[in-house]
């Protein structure tokens, strides 16, 4: 690695194997602080219920006039959201739950199928909800609005009968009203004032106020992804989600000054973010360097520290690869959380990639978009996980249920080898069930 104008640049020429598995590593919470004082929360929430999140809702989020009573937002309190947000962000909420309704409608699966794979042999699946369901959007320093479309809208597009949100309060005591706003708009009545660890655990074991839960989805703070390890015999989830990681592909067709902007954008939350622009032109590599300056500059102090954090240490900054083909090899071992490839005909980079939680394609094509409004949706594998697991989406909130019929004609195929099968492995009622006295009762009747 060497700092040109002080930001990371990582010649893969140069690195050793070593030094290349180190760029793959992402900055992980230690967990070992939140795992010893989670199980205390998690008990008091079972066996007091309400009382312990009110509890808690007062200690950890400061929210003084939290009771056990007031844990549900009530109608008063969804009506009064639309009164405190402007017209003009509502009408982009409606328009960010309209895209992503329309997105998760075109995941769903069909409800049920069936087929004859031989004369009389019919097999198939249904498909079915799995509720009650969590929803948890998270809270820390601001509000997620975005996040909470886009859990609820798959839920509710999948069916899920009793979906509950569950989010922090704030100091006053009430849910913040954005996020109200967008579970009216994804249709989720229900909305509980509980945050972190003990969130889980209401969701886990459930209260008189919360139902006891079979899932829970979305991302939240150490505390949280704590308390769901612990709960994972009790409750159901995703991954949790690391923090924020993006990269982008870089070619010598557009703008460098694009890449120096779009790196910004998920590298402004927070120092433990993961931010490259991977290239292999030495050229377009010091361009887009010299214009990142410009853009930290537009951002908050406290934005610009984050992202310069992230882009001057070991989990950011340029990437430059010897050629196009270990350019993408690169992406594919890292696995990013959002990609976006950079180039007039970005295109062409789109069959080479396998691993990555998000592509976005193009020049018009900010990640910004993907994270709010577009459709698909953003609570992503991160750290690796993009190998082998996908977005949050319908089928997360579905389960499959196979079917099986067969005929008198079928069962003359399929029983003898059944039957053949059972005998080898031992099972005497289960070759029994297919030999020819269950015919012979069949026909009696």
């Amino acid at each position: 690695m060497e700092n040109l104008h002080s930001f990371s640049v990582f010649r893969l020429s140069d690195i050793s194997r070593e030094g290349y598995e180190s760029l793959l590593k992402r900055t992980e919470d230690n967990l070992d602080y939140f795992l010893q004082n989670v199980p205390r929360i998690i008990e008091a929430v079972r066996l007091e219920g309400d009382e312990a999140l009110a509890r808690f809702g007062r200690q950890f989020d400061k929210a003084e006039v939290l009771t056990a009573n007031t844990i549900l937002a009530t109608k008063s309190e969804f009506e009064n959201a639309f009164d405190e947000l402007s017209p003009e962000f509502i009408e982009t909420l409606e328009y960010a739950a309209d895209n992503i309704r329309r997105f998760h409608e075109y995941q769903k699966p069909e409800i049920e199928w069936r087929v004859e794979l031989r004369p009389g042999v019919h097999v198939g699946e249904k498909v079915v909800p799995i509720s009650p369901v969590a929803l948890y959007s998270p809270r820390g320093k601001g509000s997620f609005p975005s996040v909470t479309l886009m859990t609820s809208i798959p839920a509710m597009v999948a069916g899920v009968a009793v979906p509950i949100i569950l989010t922090p309060p704030g100091p006053d005591g009430l849910v913040d009203p954005a996020t109200l706003v967008a579970a009216k708009l994804a249709g989720v009545e229900l909305v509980a004032k509980a945050g972190g660890a003990q969130a889980v655990a209401a969701a886990a074991y459930g209260t008189d106020t919360i139902p006891k839960c079979l899932k829970i989805e979305g991302p939240g703070s150490p505390w949280f992804v704590a308390a769901k390890q612990i709960l994972s015999s009790k409750i159901s989830s995703r991954l949790p989600a690391g923090p924020s990681e993006a990269m982008i592909l870089v070619d010598n067709t557009i703008d460098p000054a694009l890449a120096a902007l779009d790196i910004l954008i998920e590298c402004e939350h927070g120092g433990d973010s993961s931010g490259f622009i991977v290239t292999w032109s030495e050229d377009l590599a010091e361009k887009i360097i010299e214009k990142i300056p410009y853009y930290l500059a537009k951002l908050s102090e406290e934005r610009a520290n984050y992202a310069s954090t992230v882009l001057k240490g070991n989990q950011g900054g340029i990437v430059i690869a010897q050629s196009k083909t270990q350019a993408i090899q690169f992406v594919n071992d890292f696995a990013p959380e959002h990609l976006q490839i950079l180039s007039e005909d970005p295109e062409v980079y789109l069959s080479s990639i396998i691993n990555a939680s998000e592509i976005m394609l193009g020049t018009y094509s900010a990640g910004s978009l993907a994270n709010y409004l577009l459709g698909p949706n953003c609570v992503l594998p991160t750290s690796g996980a993009a190998k082998i697991h996908s977005p949050l989406g319908v089928m997360d909130f579905m389960k499959t249920v196979s079917i099986g019929k067969v005929t008198k004609v079928g069962f003359k195929e399929v029983a003898p080898k059944t039957e053949i099968f059972a005998k080898y492995e031992g099972f005497d009622a289960h070759a029994n069930a297919v030999s020819l006295s269950r015919l012979d009762l069949i026909e009696k009747k």
